[in-house]
């Protein structure tokens, strides 16, 4: 056997080795590491894993996404949405306008309503509370809210602990949250991006209560900034620790860095490709294998045909209609704010996959 070919047997019989851990539930770093530098074994891999425990079913949600407020006493250095207060364009719903939105949504056969906002110095539990309580005595639908930033947030302007403004919520309609203000779990790199935001293991704490009260939360992870892989790979472990443990993560969201309008965007010179999209959805499928069945593409923030290329390297699920979208927008994606179901499902079609429908917590409907 001559040299090249040997290599390429040793090469084929690591990867084999590997795909045979990783389904027994094993991971290593340098596995990872050799993965990265082989990434067509990676995407390979990924989508054989995606395979076994998805098939060729594609999922999606019709939803509504409000953003009930830009206020935000926050300074993320990432962010093109958050006004101070005395802006001209700051803005406010009343909760009466709120309703209308999830009223129009609910015509649209919406299930979930999933409502963040800014960090508002002046709103307390009650608004929140508020919020809940009139959307559950109206509509038959679930509400997928509040980061945990945000309910730092509101246990601060409360004068509450966490696990009290949780249970309070839960009680007035909470059924699940959105496991965004992650970004990139790494507290010198949070120092940069995002300085006034929770540190890591404030975030962690948060999802753990959550979890620990039966509130099915997603994990998300911001990318393309100024992040080493390394630091995504430590970030994506993470998830999956916390995953073993309470098993409560519906879905692992990989969110792309929007460079338009914001500070960050000045420093990171350039978007990154989608080669290094399909890696990051391929390592998030590896790492988190079985521990975490879902990964999404945001057709928001990778455009629809990119979210469609993810679909074969590890992805399962391209979120939802949206219907209403202003972070990303304001940060320069172009994919719009609404993708109607029909499109969503050509949209999968097209890349020889079933469409279904589902609800927040992936129950076929």
């Amino acid at each position: 056997m001559n040299a090249k070919l040997n290599a390429e047997y040793v090469i084929k019989g690591r990867v084999e080795r590997i795909l045979e851990d990783v389904r027994s539930g094993y991971i290593h770093m340098d596995d990872l590491m050799s993965l990265i530098s082989r990434p067509i074994a990676l995407f390979s891999i990924a989508d054989i894993l995606r395979e076994q425990e998805c098939g060729d079913t594609v999922t999606y949600v019709i939803n509504r996404n409000i953003n009930f407020t830009n206020i935000c006493v926050g300074n993320c250095k990432f962010c093109a949405f958050r006004r101070n207060k005395d802006s001209n364009d700051a803005y406010l719903l009343h909760i009466d306008d709120i309703l209308d939105k999830v009223e129009d949504a609910v015509e649209k056969n919406a299930t979930e309503i999933c409502i963040q906002g800014g960090l508002h110095p002046d709103l307390s539990i009650e608004f929140y509370s508020e919020m809940l309580e009139r959307i559950k005595s109206s509509f038959d639908v679930h509400i997928h809210a509040f980061s945990p930033m945000e309910i730092l947030h509101i246990s601060r302007n409360s004068g509450m602990n966490v696990e009290d403004v949780l249970r309070e919520l839960k009680a007035s309609g909470l059924d699940s949250m959105p496991g965004t203000a992650a970004e990139i779990l790494n507290d010198s790199l949070r120092a940069v991006i995002c300085p006034k935001k929770m540190k890591t293991d404030e975030w962690i704490r948060i999802i753990k209560i959550a979890h620990r009260l039966n509130i099915p939360t997603t994990a998300t992870m911001m990318y393309g900034h100024i992040e080493h892989i390394y630091d995504r790979i430590e970030h994506i472990l993470r998830i999956r620790e916390i995953q073993r443990d309470t098993r409560k993560f519906t879905e692992f969201v990989p969110l792309k860095f929007m460079r338009g309008n914001n500070e960050l965007g000045k420093i990171v010179k350039k978007n990154v490709s989608m080669f290094e999209d399909a890696v990051v959805h391929s390592l998030a499928r590896v790492i988190l294998h079985p521990y975490i069945k879902n990964i999404q593409a945001s057709w928001v923030k990778l455009t629809p045909e990119g979210a469609r290329n993810m679909l074969f390297c590890g992805a399962n699920d391209l979120g939802g209609t949206l219907m209403e979208e202003n972070i990303s927008r304001l940060a320069g994606a172009s994919s719009g704010e609404y993708m109607p179901p029909e499109h969503i499902e050509h949209l999968i079609k097209s890349a020889g996959r079933k469409p279904r429908r589902r609800n927040t917590l992936y129950e076929l409907l």
